[in-house]
């Protein structure tokens, strides 16, 4: 299903649970992905949600403009918030994956009030050192060229074997060629001005802002991922209700690595609803 917002088009993908239901919970898939990644996590989650799940701009079959506009924070949280609006005016439960994590907390920063439930696997809330901004901007900047300069399947190939995915070389092949095949359905143009316009640099410092986020959030990082381990170890000191989940045996996508202890700590966060 695609949504026309305003002049750009998302596409969705609707989970009728059960029909009755009265809650939403929204997905957000992180760099490269799209919808399908949540394919093996959906239909096991609770039954009494409406869930949906986004394509991200640039990524998926949702549009990928050459217009660098649509990619920044504030458009990424009106074409979430306009998504949002679109089912529903009730306050949301949204779920996001690094990138999708950091496009939810951009948006649960500035409309605290239209959340009901907050989860974020393996998210950051930005970079407080301009120095460290700068340096990732640059790297990001780099990355981008590279995807326009090079066959979308050297990209790939590159992408997912930086040493953040080293843990998922414990992965089936026949799971990590499908992966790799999904990517690859994804525009060089919409990758590319995604870091643009969206890159851990170029996202708004968020640490001070979530202090506002009072809905219940919960953070799930995998234990050999270090780095994100550490950074959600800080966050969730700040949050006013929240709690850190480190899954065993994973690395930074958990619900690839581990979709069934990932199914098991969401569907006990959304017992709490």
């Amino acid at each position: 299903m695609r949504i026309k917002l305003n002049d750009v088009t998302l596409n969705i993908e609707e989970y009728a649970h059960n029909s009755s239901a009265k809650d939403y919970i929204f997905f957000l898939h992180g760099f490269t992905g799209s919808v399908n990644d949540w394919n093996e996590i959906i239909p096991s989650l609770r039954q009494n949600f409406h869930i949906i799940a986004i394509d991200l701009i640039g990524h998926g079959k949702s549009d990928s403009p050459e217009d660098l506009s649509y990619y920044p924070a504030e458009s990424v949280i009106e074409q979430i918030h306009q998504t949002i609006l679109y089912f529903t005016n009730n306050p949301v439960i949204i779920v996001g994956y690094s990138m999708g994590g950091r496009a939810a907390l951009c948006f649960a920063s500035k409309y605290p009030q239209m959340l009901k439930g907050l989860i974020l696997e393996s998210a950051s809330a930005g970079i407080i050192e301009e120095n460290i901004r700068r340096e990732r901007t640059e790297n990001d900047e780099k990355l981008a060229e590279f995807i326009e300069t090079h066959p979308l399947e050297e990209f790939v190939d590159y992408w997912i074997n930086i040493s953040l995915f080293n843990s998922q070389k414990n992965i089936s092949e026949e799971k990590l060629e499908k992966i790799k095949k999904l990517k690859l359905k994804n525009s060089k143009t919409g990758l590319a001005n995604s870091l643009r316009g969206f890159s851990t640099g170029k996202m708004p410092s968020l640490f001070n802002d979530i202090r506002k986020v009072i809905a219940k959030t919960l953070l799930v990082s995998g234990e050999h991922d270090l780095k994100y381990t550490g950074i959600n170890a800080e966050l969730v000191k700040i949050f006013p209700a929240a709690n850190h989940i480190i899954i065993k045996n994973a690395g930074h996508n958990v619900h690839l690595e581990q979709p069934s202890s990932f199914i098991n700590v969401i569907n006990d966060f959304l017992n709490r609803f």
